[in-house]
């Protein structure tokens, strides 16, 4: 499946939600009981991709702001991080779009629809931002680091390890600077 066959919709309090189950009962539970909350509240917006025939939810994402922040703990993240930022420019806080929840459905679930969505918002990010956004984060479900490591996220520190989630980081401008290399114009 390709998420060009699917109808891209932005969540709005009206919107009666189509079908939606994947194997995570807290990512079922936070499409049905809580992304609207989050939109009313202004804290999160959750995009749907919905099977146009049998008007069934296929996929979810939400996006709400972060920041990555200097931590003296983790000074070779920090300095990792810093490396790719101009002296100038550096500061010990920067922009994030942060990915709050992102889910498959079962049905569609191990067939690359995962990435698809990922570079979707990633190129988002990068070709219609409205405001400055360095990096893109998430809080990843340790069963899921093994997709955002495939989508090229690195660990923040690896204090996380044993943690139920860990906090991972994608580095925009470096995708940026892959389209400008693949002559995609940005």
């Amino acid at each position: 499946m390709e998420l060009s066959e699917l109808r891209y919709i932005k969540l709005s309090p009206d919107f009666e939600i189509p079908p939606f189950h994947c194997e995570d009962d807290d990512l079922n539970a936070f499409l049905i009981e809580d992304a609207k909350e989050g939109m009313d509240e202004m804290m999160s917006v959750t995009y749907l991709f919905v099977e146009p025939k049998s008007n069934k939810t296929v996929a979810y994402y939400t996006l709400l702001n972060d920041k990555v922040a200097y931590d003296p703990l983790n000074k070779s993240i920090w300095n990792r991080i810093n490396r790719h930022i101009v002296n100038r420019k550096r500061r010990k806080t920067y922009p994030c779009m942060k990915i709050g929840r992102l889910a498959v459905s079962e049905e569609y679930a191990k067939c690359g629809l995962g990435s698809q969505i990922m570079d979707f918002i990633k190129t988002s990010l990068v070709f219609t931002s409205i405001a400055g956004c360095r990096f893109l984060t998430v809080d990843a479900y340790a069963k899921a680091t093994d997709f955002y490591k495939k989508n090229d996220f690195e660990y923040f520190t690896m204090l996380d390890a044993l943690d139920s989630t860990r906090q991972m980081f994608f580095d925009l401008k470096l995708y940026r600077n892959s389209l400008k290399l693949n002559n995609i114009e940005v």
